[in-house]
């Protein structure tokens, strides 16, 4: 997974911040197994001070939808975040520097999950049906 507004282990850009537009940022995956039924996005803060909080959560894409444009409106199924909302929540830390793990799932299973299930319950679905992953890690402090 990479994206074409900020490099692995880079500077996430402002607008897709609570300090800007809060939109979610471009996405390019690469590479889907060819065996891929879904794909599954998790997005997190394992900085946070109370523990990792869950940004965004996303299942059920086609592995075919490799490319996510800028403030995307999503068709797929969407989870509930740490935020209580069903979309995309963008950094927001209370202080010093935080990482956030855009991670994408290839899955050999379509899930059977209700829209804003929590990630918890994602993560249970997802076990055992996890055929590649990829990570994307961007920095943000305010």
């Amino acid at each position: 997974m990479s994206s074409s507004a900020f490099e692995n282990g880079g500077i996430i850009p402002p607008e897709f911040t609570c300090d800007g537009e809060n939109v979610s940022p471009p996405l390019n995956i690469t590479n889907v197994p060819k065996n891929s039924k879904t794909l599954s996005i998790i997005m997190d803060d394992p900085d946070a001070p109370m523990g990792t909080f869950t940004h965004w959560i996303v299942w059920n894409i086609p592995p075919h939808k490799t490319q996510f444009t800028r403030a995307e409106k999503f068709d797929f199924i969407q989870g509930r975040t740490s935020f209580g909302t069903e979309e995309y929540g963008g950094p927001c830390p209370p202080s010093g520097i935080h990482r956030y793990f855009f991670k994408i799932y290839a899955l050999d299973i379509k899930l059977d999950l209700k829209q804003g299930s929590g990630v918890k319950e994602l993560q249970d679905a997802m076990s055992g049906h996890i055929i590649a992953e990829s990570v994307l890690i961007g920095k943000y402090s305010r």
